[in-house]
Order: C-alpha cells, then structure tokens, then sequence
C-alpha cells in the first residue's frame, strides 16, 4: 500500500492569519472540497467533553468543520454517543446539557446536536463485521450509520486503557452504542451492584431473555441467560447495573479497529486530529491534568491510520512538559504514550486497522 497523505498545520499564528482560519485552509488542502456533500447528512463525530475537564476541543473548531461542509451543499450535525460509566453524559438529555455546558450549540457551531444513540444508549444499527476476530456484529449508533458522510474531529490526547486516543478511538469507541462500548471492555457479563439496587423490576423489563430476576427485592442477572446486550444498563435509575469491564487492553485495542471498520466501510469519510491539551488520560474523566508535552498542531488526512500514526509521532517529537504526570513517570521507553501507561500497547490497535484495510502507517506529512 502506498503512503497516505497527513496534512499538518502548526500553531503558530500572525495578525491576519488566527487559528480558525488555519483550520480551514488545512481541511481544504487535504481534500475536504473533493466530497460529494450536495444534500448529504453529514455526522461530524466529536466528544463534547465530560463536564469538569477542560481539555475537550473548543467549539469554535467544529464550527469551521460545519461551515465548510454547509458550504459546499451539505447537512451537518454534531454527535456522540452515550456513555457506559455513571457521568455526565450516560443518557441523551444530560449528554445535551453536557454538550451545552461546553459551548457546543446551534448559535455557536452552527449545527445541531444528536446523540447518535438515543434517549438511553439503545437506539443501535448492528452492522456485520466482515473481517472480524472478536466482534461479529458491531452495534453502532443508528444517528451515525443513518448519516451519508462521517467527518471526525479528534482531540488527540493520552489513554488509560488504550495507550492514546486518536481518530480510531473517536470513531470506533465513540460510535458505539451502549451494548457496543460494553462488548468492547469487556469479557464477561453485567453484573447489579446490590447495594444501590432498589428493586424496581426495570432491567427486568428490557431483557428479551429473562437474565435479570428479583430475589429477596433485589436483582440479580443470571449469567448464563444474558447475551450481553447491555440494555439493562442503560435503563436502571440508580446506575446499579455495571459492565464487567474486563477486557484485556490488547484485545480492546482490536475491538476498536474491527469497530472503526464498520462504522467507516463503504461511505465517505475524512479526519481531523488536534494535538493540543496532550492530557494523560482520556476527556471522559470530570477533570484533566497537565498537558505532557507542548501543543504540537493541527492534521488531517482521508486515511484515519496514517493520522493516528502522525500524531503519535509528533507527540514523541516533543519534550516533556514539566509538571506533568510524564515528567514523574520513569523514562524506559523511546514512547511518551507508553512511559505514561506502561500497561498498554497502542500499536495493537494500529496494527489491527492495518491488517482490516482501514489504512496505512506509512504516511508523507505535508505541512503547511
């Protein structure tokens, strides 16, 4: 395969030439314009950032993304998709008022906001994974796979779990419903968290399979009844139906990708990363800490791997940030990513995109 093309601008600005205006010439170089938008849905797959963390990218980026696709004849709307864990974001009205929050509005971007799954984190398309090893049927939220073309704008930034986060965590993770995001972390089942159960019968309601049960006014979810769906997550009022969160962080990595797969497979699709507010961990935390290295810039390619690649390598190309968590990490490795989270491999996930066809790591950076 030969190299995709990563377009990159810096940070840098001059008094007739701000950021905004960098964004935009940068997505028209790297060949936003040769899209066919005219009267086309366009989901433009961001996070709107966990309310407490100020590292999620500012709304006035998407605003230019949705400017530039308005222009040449389409229909964009802003999206994610509900959350897992107990937060802001875990079902569609706090994910608004969350989005909100953070300044993403139709006054402020010029598009509206759909959360992509639904009320609760159900409203899901199953899509075949052709080439799948550990996801047969990925289900994605049915906003995202009803829209024609699929931009992403990523923050790309440090992961716990994943090494970092990038395009291929903001599409496959992000675009997964409920029932997605939990059969990408985890190996078993849900289980109720008795102590916060009230017993009020709802996950029992919801299951097409009669896994949970009340015994003694509490409920319990038989382990081998379930099938995993994650319904019954999304529906208890006192979040006392957790995931099992149990995934190996290799084999998350490649759920991801197969994920990403088919979120992407067979519709446009184009990516823009930010590597700015590097923080160590993911923009789903309620806070954010120092940035580890300096803000590196902008970039954008068709090619959601080689993008990924590029910015891991531009991260490494930057010094340590003083006071910050890599500062106080021992430096074993020539990886900033990986000194941060010794645990976690995110080559892995590269790796597998690569061997599904979602792109290339072999990449020609033309800067601008």
């Amino acid at each position: 395969m030969k190299k995709s093309k990563v377009y990159f601008t810096d940070m840098r600005c001059t008094f007739n030439n701000n950021l905004l205006q960098k964004l935009e010439r940068l997505i028209r170089k790297a060949g936003i314009e040769t899209i066919d938008f005219d009267n086309k849905f366009t989901a433009i797959k961001l996070h709107f950032g966990e309310p407490g963390n100020l590292a999620f990218l500012r709304p006035n980026y998407a605003a230019v993304l949705a400017g530039v696709v308005k222009e040449l004849g389409g229909r964009p709307f802003l999206t994610d998709c509900n959350t897992l864990y107990v937060g802001g974001r875990k079902n569609a009205l706090d994910h608004i008022d969350a989005a909100y929050q953070n300044g993403f509005s139709p006054l402020s971007t010029g598009c509206h906001v759909i959360i992509a799954d639904g009320l609760k984190g159900t409203d899901e398309a199953l899509i075949p994974v052709e080439k799948g090893e550990y996801v047969k049927e990925a289900k994605i939220g049915r906003a995202v796979m009803d829209a024609d073309i699929l931009i992403t704008l990523n923050h790309f930034k440090g992961h716990e779990a994943t090494g970092f986060g990038g395009a291929l965590k903001n599409i496959g993770m992000g675009c997964g419903s409920r029932a997605g995001k939990m059969e990408m972390h985890s190996a078993g089942k849900p289980f109720v968290y008795q102590k916060t159960c009230i017993g009020c019968g709802r996950c029992v309601e919801i299951c097409a399979h009669d896994a949970p049960q009340i015994i003694d006014r509490l409920a319990a979810i038989d382990q081998n009844k379930c099938v995993g769906c994650g319904r019954c997550i999304g529906v208890c009022p006192k979040d006392a139906v957790q995931p099992a969160g149990d995934e190996s962080f290799d084999i998350l990595n490649k759920k991801i990708a197969e994920y990403s797969w088919a979120v992407l497979h067979g519709r446009p699709h184009f990516h823009v990363s930010l590597v700015v507010d590097v923080s160590p961990y993911c923009d789903c935390h309620s806070e954010n800490d120092v940035p580890i290295v300096p803000d590196v810039g902008m970039f954008a390619s068709f090619d959601p791997v080689a993008l990924d690649m590029a910015c891991v390598d531009a991260v490494n190309r930057q010094p340590v940030m003083a006071g910050s968590l890599l500062a106080e990490r021992e430096h074993h490795h020539h990886d900033h990513f990986t000194n941060v989270t010794p645990e976690t491999n995110w080559r892995v996930g590269l790796d597998h995109a690569v061997k599904l066809g979602l792109g290339t790591m072999d990449y020609e950076l033309i800067e601008l």
